[in-house]
């Protein structure tokens, strides 16, 4: 048996139920009557930056826009805590731009966060090490593991964690 156990806490969004839902909005956009006039209306998933573009030609369709996108990325189980939205920004044309930017990996500082907080707990023999994107967190009782879980679950960083290879 191993001395010591292990897991790792990271996050990400599933880019397949996100490439799904941009397709859900595609569709019921293009049917809706309050968009059927409309100069500019698109919404494009650039996978490999892991962006998603809303294009449209005014402020009351964009925020109908974003709603439709927003409700299908929640029904496809997507954390909309990952999601950095940016402000609208003005185009050619008189039309408007907006990027939403997807949260993959935990940046330097919510992993800081995330070992603040495990230290600050003083659980019994946890350590916790930041590697590159992820935390991995070890400790020699699973029972103290599983309350730096509970610890972690209960807490707010501003992303939804995940938490892998519990050893």
């Amino acid at each position: 048996m191993a001395s010591t156990y292990s897991f790792d806490v990271t996050t990400g969004v599933d880019l397949q139920e996100v490439d799904n839902a941009i397709n859900q909005a595609q569709k019921e956009s293009a049917q809706r009557y309050d968009f059927k006039d409309a100069k500019a209306l698109t919404i494009e998933f650039a996978r490999a930056e892991g962006v998603i573009r809303l294009h449209t030609d005014h402020d009351m369709r964009m925020r109908a826009l974003y709603d439709i996108v927003l409700s299908k990325l929640i029904k496809r189980g997507v954390p909309v805590k990952n999601l950095e939205v940016g402000e609208d920004v003005p185009a050619g044309n008189d039309t408007l731009r907006r990027e939403i930017t997807l949260k993959q990996a935990l940046d330097s500082e919510t992993a800081k966060k995330v070992s603040a907080t495990l230290k600050d707990a003083k659980l019994k023999k946890v350590q916790a090490s930041i590697q590159g994107d992820q935390v991995r967190v070890s400790g020699s009782d699973k029972d103290t593991l599983q309350e730096a879980m509970a610890l972690l679950r209960g807490t707010d960083f501003g992303v939804e964690l995940k938490f892998g290879n519990y050893r």
